[in-house]
């Protein structure tokens, strides 16, 4: 495979960081940053569409975040449920499906039924798609692709000595959906804190200091513009 410089991402990832410390500046508290961070989504539904941008996955809720302290859990649930009913209209006038991925079973009954709710009501689009990680970690999501497939080779279904690399993609949360072609993270800190650990092998990392929820279109676009000034060399000498 030969280096390219791309045009531009089909699908960007964001780790959506920085809701609390942006409260926490403004002496708020924490919640009114996730809905302060939440008004950044759908900027980021805007850029997307604007440049072209097919997927757009971010990290809304990891499965380490249950730890946190119960009040702010339940307000973080209750802001999805707000959050899908107030973008429902959006989500349909721009013709985006809206996904989901992670252990969905463990979100309560209440966020669960209005996931899937929205879910359903925007199967039928194909233009652009939306991927909320929900309870969500990259090694839990290794490991449930790894028990799916042990599960099947104990039936029968697969042979062990078969399992390779598109044997455990093709297990994965929703292995329909392209790799990423940029991750984004918010705030200024450098890790991947468990994210799509699997499919962000070959893609392209853009850090910016700027708090979720100040984040507009125009840092999207600047994170896209930095991406496309890349050679993607897939590990060839380019």
């Amino acid at each position: 495979m030969t280096s390219t410089a791309p045009a531009g991402p089909r699908h960007v990832a964001i780790i959506m960081d920085g809701n609390g410390r942006w409260a926490r500046r403004k002496g708020l508290p924490r919640l009114r940053g996730h809905e302060a961070g939440a008004e950044s989504i759908s900027a980021a539904l805007r850029a997307c569409r604007d440049l072209g941008i097919q997927y757009l996955t971010l990290y809304a809720f990891s499965v380490e975040n249950w730890v946190r302290p119960k009040a702010e859990v339940a307000g973080l649930m209750a802001l999805l449920r707000r959050f899908l009913r107030a973008r429902e209209k959006e989500l349909h006038a721009n013709r985006t499906r809206l996904r989901a991925i992670g252990r969905i079973g463990d979100l309560p009954a209440p966020a669960r039924k209005e996931l899937q709710r929205v879910m359903d009501s925007t199967a039928h689009f194909t233009e652009r798609h939306l991927v909320l990680a929900l309870s969500y970690g990259g090694r839990a999501e290794i490991a449930d692709a790894a028990r799916r497939i042990a599960a099947r080779a104990k039936a029968g279904e697969i042979d062990p000595a078969s399992v390779d690399e598109a044997t455990i993609a093709a297990h994965l949360y929703a292995p329909d959906i392209p790799d990423p072609d940029l991750m984004i993270r918010t705030s200024g800190e450098i890790r991947l804190s468990n994210f799509l650990l699997w499919q962000l092998s070959y893609a392209e990392f853009y850090f910016t200091p700027t708090l979720w929820p100040d984040f507009r279109e125009a840092d999207l676009a600047a994170a896209v513009e930095e991406y496309r000034r890349r050679h993607r060399r897939f590990g060839d000498i380019g």
